[in-house]
């Protein structure tokens, strides 16, 4: 629905700082409801101030229509780590696994929590976890991203009554029935996610959208251990208790399921995975990619190259742009 685009900030004195520019495509730009939508994930992202969340650093519109600039994270989204193991004929290790996902939960666990500067609940529910919204750094930082789908209680309601948002192989199986989403919809993504970056292959899968919804509705995951042998049982337990078809046999909430893990990790490793475990296998999966080490600087930029675009870009003259390239605040108020 939207392209995002590798960018730089300018600033004075050589300041550079690369961002995610995300736009929507042209042809949904002037669509009333997904410009609410796209409206919506700047404003609930904006609330959001996590280590474990992509943060947003400025929302806009010009003649093309909205962008948000956002955090950009060197790395890959977990979809990719698992195809690159699988590159291999390699599995995720089951404590990378775990990590990923203990990491995935806080992020959401600040938002299941959210106020209001009154200090009223004021929850925002993702609405799409999936491995493709799980960005994962080259310094091992673990990210959710893309709230576009996400509810915030304190609004109304965006998704129209009978409509089924979302990818459909990581709903869960109420939202099927128009059940409104909650923290527990969620932690059945997370459980889906698990599944399927310890399994290696996807969950809910069919040859037509109604055979994946029936799939999803019915909930029948197969056994973990059966795929993956070397999961330990109380790892296999809490990956089924998150796929639980009725909502009250899963974990009360997500940070519950994020102690159940910790322990997991505690029990059976002498030294669980950290940050530089992590880092290790996004560098690894980058290279079988073909993606590089992820550490190519921005100071080979040429700026006098930069200084052109933004011109044209502004419709301003080189000589209203300063040293650095970067636009006067009065000029990109002007030109905006």
């Amino acid at each position: 629905m939207a392209t995002v685009w590798r960018a730089i900030t300018l600033g004075a004195e050589g300041f550079e700082r690369p961002v995610a520019l995300k736009r929507a495509h042209p042809a949904l730009a002037v669509d009333p409801q997904f410009v609410a939508m796209f409206v919506e994930e700047a404003r609930v992202n904006a609330t959001l101030d996590h280590p474990n969340i992509v943060h947003i650093h400025d929302f806009g519109s010009d003649e093309h229509g909205h962008y948000l600039v956002m955090e950009w994270v060197e790395g890959l989204d977990l979809r990719r780590l698992v195809h690159a193991h699988a590159l291999v004929e390699e599995q995720v290790a089951w404590p990378t696994a775990v990590a990923i996902v203990v990491e995935v939960l806080r992020g959401l666990h600040a938002a299941h929590t959210r106020e209001t500067p009154d200090g009223d609940a004021a929850p925002i529910f993702h609405r799409d976890v999936t491995p493709q919204n799980v960005m994962l750094a080259v310094n091992g930082a673990v990210k959710i991203t893309d709230f576009g789908l996400a509810r915030a209680t304190d609004r109304a309601r965006v998704t129209n009554p009978g409509t089924v948002k979302g990818k459909l192989g990581y709903l869960a199986p109420e939202l099927t029935l128009d059940h409104p989403p909650s923290a527990l919809t969620d932690l059945f993504g997370v459980g889906i996610v698990l599944w399927e970056t310890l399994a290696g292959e996807r969950l809910f899968e069919g040859a037509s959208d109604v055979e994946i919804l029936q799939k999803v509705a019915r909930a029948s995951v197969p056994p973990i251990m059966a795929i993956r042998p070397d999961v330990p049982t109380a790892l296999a337990e809490i990956v089924h208790t998150a796929l639980a078809r009725d909502p009250a046999s899963r974990f009360p909430d997500v940070r519950s399921m994020g102690v159940a893990l910790r322990r997991v990790l505690r029990d059976h490793l002498d030294e669980p995975p950290d940050m530089h475990a992590i880092a290790n296998d996004v560098r690894e999966a980058r290279e079988r990619l073909g993606l590089g080490t992820g550490r190519r600087s921005v100071s080979s930029l040429d700026v006098e190259q930069a200084k052109r675009v933004r011109a044209a870009l502004f419709g301003a003259s080189s000589d209203e742009l300063d040293a650095s390239g970067a636009i006067p605040l009065e000029l990109s108020r002007k030109k905006q």
